[in-house]
């Protein structure tokens, strides 16, 4: 960002400031098929994106929703998401996300991206055993731990470990907290997606191959602006985004 975007902002800089500001996506899409392993698979054509810089964040004592909330329901009422026989939410494990959803969509089922949590499951196992065979054979078994629902095993090979490991600790805790987030199995016999890669990819196509490259600078207006266009072009409505423009009267 500018430097005037970021006057005052706590970042990752060695003295505590900010280079960066965080865009956040919203991806949504349908998914009715299977492929040749029966895995749950998105329907082509079927993505769209809605994305900018905004807060996820609003007071406990606020009627309104915050900046992100906003953005996410307009796009859900423009693909009639709460109109879907089956709604699902998928995320990483951050908290605003979850409070987010259960805002907005309390009938949507929860998923916890599985990549996210395997993630987690593979840093204890490089912080106990380093890049050792045992530790790769460890990790390993938590995979498979976690793809066959079995928690109760998963989070007893962590307990063992938390006393000495405060990332076993960390980890135990992440999979505690969101459980009912984790039941795979029984997403998958349902013909659900389990894993964010669409979003993932979202982030790199919508913002990253576009905004961040070498001497782009950007205000929030002109980041923003350049996001909504990215998302309509991406998602099939850039005639339509200018087509709404055009009728808009003069200031």
């Amino acid at each position: 960002m500018r430097k005037s975007e970021v006057v005052g902002r706590v970042g990752k800089q060695s003295d505590g400031s900010a280079k960066t500001r965080e865009a956040k996506i919203v991806t949504m899409w349908t998914a009715e098929s299977r492929d040749e392993e029966d895995k749950t698979v998105r329907d082509p054509g079927s993505i769209t994106y809605s994305a900018a810089i905004e807060s996820a964040a609003a007071p406990d004592t606020s009627p309104e929703r915050s900046e992100f909330a906003e953005l996410v329901l307009r796009e859900a009422t423009r693909r009639g998401f709460t109109d879907a026989s089956r709604c699902v939410v998928l995320g990483d494990g951050s908290a605003w996300i979850w409070n987010t959803a259960a805002e907005l969509f309390p009938q949507a089922i929860q998923i916890l991206d599985r990549f996210h949590a395997k993630e987690h499951l593979s840093k204890v196992g490089k912080v106990i055993y380093r890049d050792s065979e045992q530790g790769k054979k460890w990790i390993q078994r938590r995979y498979d731990e976690l793809d066959e629902g079995r928690l109760k095993c998963l989070l007893e090979a962590l307990d063992r470990q938390a006393a000495k490991y405060e990332e076993a600790l960390e980890c135990a805790e992440y999979i505690r907290n969101n459980r009912h987030r984790m039941r795979y199995p029984e997403f998958h016999e349902e013909g659900l997606c389990t894993p964010t890669g669409v979003v993932e990819a979202g982030c790199k196509v919508v913002i990253g191959t576009r905004l961040k490259r070498v001497g782009m600078p950007w205000t929030v207006r002109g980041a923003n602006a350049i996001i909504a266009l990215r998302c309509s072009k991406l998602s099939g409505r850039y005639e339509d985004f200018w087509e709404r423009r055009s009728h808009r009267p003069a200031a």
